[in-house]
């Protein structure tokens, strides 16, 4: 027990030196600019793609509208609502230019907060590195997808068979209870894919671990937090008028952001204790 409380004090200890010597709400800045010139795009191409899925766009908002804060919700369906009604055959091409380069810059970010964090320099050539950051964007976009197939296809069928046995709302009522649970586990899934991949040093998969449910727990936490924040004591619009939704949208980024190098300190301090115990 003593054993698991001083190493707790050592990875707090760590944490907070880290903070400060790798700058990480500088680089939280840096994902968030980065993740919001993404993020557009990304949508773009997801609702461009809808006519050629089995997925309804509201399903995907409302994937979406369960962790992102209510002024944030407002200024993406805006956006999605005006693409939808003004897209054309281009905009799938744009969207995939334009998301693979703007995502692959955000994930390239993180791969250099992800070295920092392990005391690594980038040796991988640029045409590497950039390689597997749109792989990995390319990645997260199927996952994505997955994530709202899954819940979406999920429910039919649970509805379908357990209407057949007669217990249809004793199943809604559960499969209500597990959506969140099977969001934590898509995301701890991506998370850890990330934190295997994307640091410039060899590593286990259950290396990521610790960090990926950090990052799992700590951003649904967090997103939960700001929402209650914004729907109770919203007074961003009276302090930044118009733009108060983008100001809410550039914080919940970069909190975001935040978390997700946090994670990757964690799993750099295990790492480097792990060697030192060998």
């Amino acid at each position: 027990m003593e054993k698991v409380v001083n190493v707790r004090k050592s990875l707090l200890s760590m944490l907070w030196h880290r903070i400060e010597e790798d700058d990480i709400p500088g680089l939280s800045a840096q994902l968030a600019y980065f993740f919001l010139l993404s993020l557009f795009p990304l949508l773009i191409f997801i609702f461009t793609l809808l006519p050629y899925l089995p997925i309804p766009y509201p399903d995907i908002l409302g994937n979406i509208r369960e962790f992102a804060p209510p002024q944030t919700m407002d200024l993406i369906e805006k956006n999605v609502n005006y693409v939808m009604n003004t897209r054309n055959g281009g905009l799938l091409s744009i969207g995939i230019i334009g998301t693979i380069w703007s995502a692959s810059n955000g994930i390239h970010a993180l791969v250099r907060a992800f070295n920092k964090a392990y005391n690594v320099k980038e040796s991988r050539s640029f045409f590497v590195s950039r390689g597997m950051a749109i792989l990995l964007t390319i990645g997260m976009i199927f996952v994505f997808i997955v994530a709202v197939l899954l819940p979406i296809f999920g429910r039919e069928i649970g509805v379908f068979l357990f209407s057949y046995l007669g217990f249809k709302m004793e199943f809604l009522r559960i499969w209500e209870m597990l959506r969140l649970a099977v969001s934590a586990l898509i995301l701890f899934l991506i998370f850890t894919g990330l934190y295997w991949i994307a640091p410039n040093v060899k590593l286990r998969c259950r290396s990521a671990f610790p960090g990926a449910g950090f990052a799992t727990v700590g951003w649904i936490v967090s997103s939960y937090a700001l929402s209650f924040y914004v729907s109770k004591f919203n007074n961003f619009s009276l302090t930044y008028g118009s733009i108060g939704a983008i100001i809410v949208l550039l914080i919940w980024l970069y909190i975001s952001g935040f978390i997700i190098i946090i994670g990757g300190e964690i799993n750099a301090f295990y790492s480097e204790r792990n060697k030192a115990n060998c």
